[in-house]
């Protein structure tokens, strides 16, 4: 304790968080648990000595889940990891990796009890949800509950939760067969929004103007959805935003919020993303408040969350949300160069129950730009002008895929850090 209070000064504020929450729980007897977590360190910076590894689930091996293979790398954790082998590009960056669906929850269990793992988590995919809090269940681990698994990704029992607990969000209503229109055609008020109840990513998305297009819309979002059944919401017209929350035995700590930039009508799919948001201190904190409150309604006690939200002139709406980091690069990348938290690391600490409250330690802006037919000249605009000295990370495909109807119709995407913000269309 002596010679941390007389050297704090000299060491990163991370590394300073880690050692005083070892110390602690050294006090508490949980020693063994932060040795396997931590390599720990004199006051000099070099490594004294390093216990068993720790080792963790994580549920998903796509590019999204890509980041957090990497941090748990560089912290020298073991992971173990699943995904089909399709679209797997974290599969070399596992320890172990198991070709398997991430929804075959009993297989999982089976190999994470052989494999005698010590947290479960996934990040920015609703689908591997479910299985992450099961599993985390039937083995005593760090998690939500599976309650809080169905409420986080399915809309129609998300909206119903939020209903409940008087949590503002547009009208909604649930179909599971076209014959369940006539029961509520003379209830919509259009234009509306269709949507699969169980996926993201923009699958299955359709904004409805009239009554002749609503057919087809629902059938679309039938087949997109795992459970075959869509949800029909009243459209609202406003600007679209996001809060990053990390949540610790049901304390929130809101990170960012981050300003959307979407295609439009009819499918809205996502073609930027910013941070810090433009919204006023007033907005901030109402958005705020109503995202502890749809938390708290959706029995969200752990980990990474994402909330949605649309603010018209006259009211703020919640949309949904999601018991995972942003997808997008949001949580993953823009939430650390914006405040300098180290969002992937937190979500570890959790998944291992050694979390500590977040420090935020820059207040720049950051965000994503999608290479998309919307936004055709980027991929030049990135190479030729001044933006090039910002960006952080980039990757285009060669070619400038033709439909965008979904985010798997995006073709690139640039990452940027500055001292304002950077956008395609202004």
């Amino acid at each position: 304790i002596l010679c941390l209070s007389l050297h704090e000064r000299f060491l990163h504020p991370r590394l300073f968080t880690q050692h005083v929450s070892f110390w602690r729980n050294l006090h508490l007897g949980q020693s063994n648990r932060i040795v396997a977590h931590h390599s720990w360190h004199l006051c000099n910076g070099k490594t004294m000595s390093k216990g068993s590894k720790s080792k963790i689930a994580i549920i998903g091996a796509s590019y999204l889940q890509l980041p957090l293979y990497l941090k748990a790398k560089e912290l020298g954790i073991e992971t173990i990891g699943f995904s089909w082998a399709i679209g797997a590009v974290a599969k070399k960056h596992c320890t172990k990796f198991y070709e398997i669906s991430t929804t075959e929850k009993e297989q999982i269990l089976e190999i994470c009890k052989a494999e005698k793992i010590d947290g479960i988590l996934t990040i920015a995919t609703d689908i591997a949800v479910p299985t992450v809090n099961y599993i985390a269940s039937k083995m005593g681990l760090i998690g939500n509950s599976q309650r809080s698994g169905l409420l986080a990704t399915n809309k129609f029992e998300m909206r119903e939760a939020f209903k409940k607990n008087n949590i503002n969000s547009p009208a909604f209503f649930k179909v599971s067969r076209i014959e369940d229109l006539s029961q509520i055609e003379n209830k919509l008020k259009y234009p509306v929004i269709v949507k699969p109840v169980d996926r993201s990513g923009s699958k299955g998305i359709t904004k409805v103007s009239e009554q002749n297009q609503l057919k087809s819309a629902v059938v679309r979002a039938i087949s997109e959805a795992i459970s075959k059944t869509a949800i029909i919401e009243h459209f609202v017209v406003g600007n679209e935003i996001s809060v990053e929350c990390i949540s610790y035995k049901g304390q929130h700590n809101l990170l960012a919020i981050t300003d959307k930039v979407t295609s439009g009508p009819p499918h809205f799919v996502e073609l930027e993303h910013h941070q810090p948001s433009n919204l006023s201190k007033e907005l901030q904190t109402r958005v705020e408040q109503m995202t502890k409150a749809a938390l708290n309604a959706l029995e969200i006690e752990y980990g990474a969350s994402h909330s949605e939200f649309i603010i018209t002139p006259d009211d703020v709406y919640i949309t949904e949300v999601g018991a995972r980091m942003g997808g997008d690069f949001i949580g993953s990348d823009l939430v650390y160069l914006s405040t300098g938290y180290d969002f992937l690391q937190g979500i570890i600490d959790i998944a291992l129950n050694q979390f500590s409250t977040p420090v935020k330690t820059k207040h720049l802006h950051s965000g994503v730009l999608f290479y998309s037919k919307s936004t055709p000249m980027l991929k030049e605009l990135t190479y030729t002008t001044s933006l090039k000295s910002k960006i952080v990370r980039s990757q285009f495909d060669e070619n400038l895929k033709d439909d965008l109807t979904e985010s798997s119709n995006r073709s690139g995407y640039c990452i940027y850090q500055s001292s304002e913000k950077i956008s395609y269309f202004h």
